[in-house]
């Protein structure tokens, strides 16, 4: 929480819709001791927002902290990544020339299975909190392991660094293709684990003011349907949000098919969705990493479940899955946000999977996997994500995704101010930087468009650009 009402001046730009974002120019931006937005004021500089503004809010000059935006910097959203493992960090960029299921086997299972110490996984867990916020994620939505005490001591770092989060303790018990030495013994005591850790982050925050727990079937291979089942029972019990993955590799998907016949879940078809249906785990708050190979069928009834989809597009990439058609998702009305999928996916950063998004939209043209509804040509060119339709995924969409759309992801009265402030490289009249700021790869000249600007951001942006993140107000991270 913040501990000063705070106010910001200067250029803000969110998400207005999917594929348009609006400039608040010259604007200043109220926040008060809860995190909250108060005021947003227009053509509103230091000086009126001092005289007119502070008085209209009862706020004495001398107790508010002001921060404004210099040359070439803007407010934007905190990024919200929808899917990582906050136990495979390590890994970034490890993969080999593994696809998905040998890559569990060889790189993801030994890793988590280890962070059982404790110690190990303080580590792990504090690094990778610090390396998302610096990236300008305010929000995560991540996978722990099956270790209790280490899911929980996840939740407890996010919650003492300020970093939003949902924290998810991994169910696997399918001995077929669950390691002997990291599994649950059984679905009772998958179970049991699962509502421990649920009620350590109650504690830890009653009213999910930050942290909530989020139950998380690692994927159905790694569960029997008798696990799925209590899983589906125990969301809708506590009507807590679900994650999981689907259909995110070919091999995987005819897995399912052999595990799960229509005789062992009683669903309609053997589809990967139908499977977490018939379990009751396909709602409104579930969220869906991958979806890359999604049938036609699937998509339809995931769009009836309300549930929500989580891009990895660089993931997908790296571990040779495929490509996901965002756009025939977006089209059927689900919702999709951005995940960084680490450590399949090799970078913490969601600029890089927006960045990552809008480059594997055009591949999916390219590839002729494009399905348009009205024939080719420029329909196929509906494929393509544009820089503002991915930006939108990394905020709204994601806000959305996971259940925070009326918190966060949009500056607007009433929302938490869950924001990073981003500066870009300003390039002198004698081509050196201007001041001392380090815009890093991003050199704006001066005669760019606002949106040009933004599209060199998205295209050649880090976090070099991240100047500040605050989370519901307080400032969580700060670059030196």
């Amino acid at each position: 929480m913040a501990t000063k009402n705070k106010l910001f001046l200067g250029l803000f730009i969110h998400s207005k819709a999917l594929n348009e974002l609006e400039y608040l120019h010259d604007t200043a931006v109220g926040v008060d001791k809860e995190g909250k937005i108060t005021i947003v004021e227009r053509d509103c500089d230091e000086k009126k927002a001092r005289e007119t503004v502070l008085p209209r809010l009862g706020w004495k000059d001398a107790e508010v902290e002001v921060v404004k935006a210099k040359e070439g910097q803007f407010f934007f959203p905190g990024f919200i990544d929808t899917h990582i493992h906050a136990p495979q960090y390590p890994n970034a960029g490890i993969f080999g020339n593994s696809t998905l299921l040998d890559w569990l086997d060889t790189y993801t299972f030994p890793l988590e299975a280890s962070l059982s110490d404790l110690a190990k996984a303080r580590r792990v867990y504090t690094r990778v909190i610090h390396k998302t916020l610096s990236h300008g994620t305010t929000c995560a939505a991540y996978y722990a392991t099956i270790d209790v005490p280490a899911t929980n001591l996840l939740a407890d770092l996010c919650y003492a660094r300020g970093q939003r989060a949902l924290i998810g303790r991994v169910c696997m018990n399918e001995p077929y293709t669950s390691p002997t030495n990291y599994r649950d013994e059984s679905a009772e005591a998958s179970l049991a684990a699962t509502r421990a850790s649920i009620a350590h982050i109650r504690t830890l925050d009653p009213t999910h003011t930050l942290i909530q727990p989020i139950i998380t079937p690692r994927f159905a291979p790694s569960c029997t349907f008798p696990l799925l089942v209590q899983l589906g029972a125990l969301a809708a019990e506590t009507a807590l949000p679900i994650q999981t993955h689907i259909s995110e590799n070919r091999a995987e998907i005819a897995l399912v098919k052999t595990l799960f016949p229509r005789a062992v879940t009683g669903a309609a078809d053997d589809s990967y969705a139908g499977v977490y249906d018939a379990a009751g785990l396909l709602t409104g708050r579930t969220v869906l990493a991958h979806a890359v190979h999604l049938t036609a069928g699937e998509a339809a009834l995931v769009a009836r479940r309300g549930a929500k989809v989580s891009h990895c597009p660089g993931s997908n990439t790296a571990l040779g899955s495929g490509a996901a058609r965002v756009r025939r998702l977006l089209d059927r009305g689900i919702v999709c946000g951005l995940g960084t999928d680490v450590s399949g996916g090799f970078s913490p950063s969601v600029l890089e999977a927006a960045r990552a998004a809008v480059m594997v939209s055009r591949h999916v043209v390219f590839m002729g996997e494009a399905a348009p509804a009205g024939g080719v040509g420029e329909d196929r060119e509906r494929e393509k994500l544009s820089v503002e339709e991915a930006l939108f995924l990394a905020t709204r969409g994601g806000a959305e995704v996971v259940g925070l759309e009326e918190r966060v992801g949009r500056f607007a009265v009433g929302m938490e101010w869950d924001a990073q402030l981003v500066g870009l490289g300003v390039v002198g009249e004698d081509g050196d930087a201007v001041g001392d700021e380090d815009g890093g790869d991003v050199d704006v000249f001066g005669w760019e468009t606002w949106p040009d600007r933004v599209a060199k951001w998205v295209y050649n942006g880090d976090d070099r650009n991240t100047k500040m993140v605050w989370v519901k107000g307080r400032l969580v991270h700060a670059r030196k």
